[in-house]
């Protein structure tokens, strides 16, 4: 019987290990940290051997192949020792795809926009009555509902750490939002190498498949020419560089954006969506294309993009009092991100940053913040990069290293008519477990000190 290994115990871990003990492999899961309660009542309820808290490393290298958790970098130990050793490691992704039958995928990846972009995809099949479920960085395990249910469609969110475990994998449907620095940590610090991680979204496609992608994004343009081999039918989207393609395109222009695959075309109001800005504009032409390259109806797809609301800590209303509103973009964890959220600012904004820095170049800032940016509040251990950067781009620029101080200071320095936004640029993991619990915990203080102005105070 073949061993397998599962490296982590989160939502990537338990879904293969269930998947594989289904499919009757010897299945191992190891996770050095802990595995949380609610996976590990799965776990055993499936019958799946699993330690937590060490590596039996043994045991480890007695598998025949390994699955890996996004999240474990190359530079792990045991990851090391596997490599030396010549062990198969692949992703949940190439595995779960291995047993999903006939079904088919729209995989999505990109620096920033991945989130909204595959909500809306998933958002747009399922009102049109497919058979889909949403999976991947998003949603419920993909090989966990490979193992457990079957589905016409999957709409899958990759991140580029899953896209590097990924060999056989073909998506039917491919879309790559955006390429800029992020996480260059774990690519030795190589922009080139990161996006090379990003363009195997499309490997292994072929004449009958479809790549949406963002034709404005030089990083991608400079991929495509690097594979002159590439046979699928190319669907691109753009504001700024219109370019025609026979498969189709999309294109914004100022109030309204244009899509068309084949013969099926549509054209949003972007007045009408209650997604705002630039971003969110490229966000939709990147669904609509990958909808309609799916067979939804035209009609069904501009229903779905006027229906879609905002996603959690993405540009998230937070509250407005006495003329100040309160924005959570906790998600924006890179320089880009952060550039799309304040060119979408239309009032004097206080903004909040600061975390675990990534090696950010925040030159791509600094007109936007000279233009609308009326104090910085810093919010981390360690601020003193920012704090040297936007000193003389802002007027004001505050150092606090805690939540409830950047909120307080934040709160003294807005006026009516202002904007607080929360867009740290950076990791959260110096204050945080996450991004979602900085943005839970932006919001919470917003409902008790602003909206309720009660006493109370967070404690971090």
């Amino acid at each position: 019987m073949k061993k397998i290994v599962i490296l982590g115990g989160g939502i990537s871990g338990y879904g293969s290990a269930v998947l594989a003990k289904k499919k009757g492999f010897d299945v191992f899961l190891s996770d050095a940290g802990r595995v949380a309660e609610r996976y590990a009542k799965v776990l055993d309820e499936w019958g799946v051997d699993w330690e937590q808290g060490s590596h039996t490393m043994e045991r480890i290298l007695a598998a025949d192949l390994v699955i890996k958790s996004p999240g474990i970098p190359e530079k792990a130990e045991v990851v090391k020792a596997l490599r030396e050793k010549g062990t198969p490691i692949i992703s949940e992704m190439e595995f779960a795809a291995k047993y999903m039958g006939r079904a088919r995928t729209i995989c999505i990846t990109g620096s920033n926009g991945k989130t909204t972009t595959t909500s809306l995809i998933y958002k747009i099949l399922s009102d049109a009555g497919f058979n889909v479920a949403l999976g991947g960085n998003i949603g419920e395990s993909f090989a966990y509902q490979v193992a457990t249910a079957e589905y016409d469609w999957y709409v899958l969110e990759l991140s580029s750490f899953q896209l590097d475990g990924m060999y056989d994998f073909r998506a039917d449907v491919a879309v790559l939002m955006n390429i800029t620095p992020d996480h260059l940590d774990r690519y030795d610090y190589s922009f080139e190498k990161y996006a090379a991680s990003k363009m195997r979204i499309v490997q292994n496609q072929h004449s009958l498949s479809y790549f949406v992608y963002s034709a404005d994004d030089e990083a991608i343009a400079r991929q495509i020419a690097l594979h002159p081999e590439m046979r699928q039918r190319q669907l691109p989207f753009a504001a700024r560089t219109a370019i025609a393609s026979a498969a189709g395109d999309g294109f914004y222009a100022g109030e309204e954006f244009s899509a068309r695959v084949g013969d099926r075309e549509l054209t949003i109001d972007c007045k009408r969506m209650k997604i705002k800005g630039l971003h969110n504009a490229y966000n939709a032409m990147a669904a609509a294309l990958a909808a309609l390259a799916a067979g939804v109806e035209p009609t069904q797809v501009e229903r779905s993009i006027y229906d879609f609301t905002p996603v959690e800590h993405r540009l998230e209303p937070a509250g407005e009092k006495d003329g100040v509103e309160w924005i959570n973009d906790s998600k924006a964890t890179n320089v880009d991100s952060v550039w799309y959220a304040l060119q979408s600012m239309t009032r004097p904004t206080v903004w909040i940053a600061g975390g675990t820095d990534k090696g950010n170049d925040y030159e791509p800032l600094k007109a936007f913040a000279r233009e609308k940016v009326k104090a910085l509040v810093c919010m981390g251990l360690d601020n003193e990069k920012l704090v040297r950067e936007f000193t003389g781009v802002v007027p004001e620029v505050v150092s606090c290293s805690s939540l409830d101080e950047a909120m307080r200071e934040a709160q003294k320095c807005a006026s009516e008519g202002d904007t607080v936004l929360l867009s740290p640029a950076c990791a959260s993991f110096d204050l945080f477990k996450n991004y979602e619990q900085r943005g839970e915990l932006f919001k919470q203080w917003v409902e008790e000190n602003v909206i309720q102005n009660s006493k109370f105070k967070i404690q971090n």
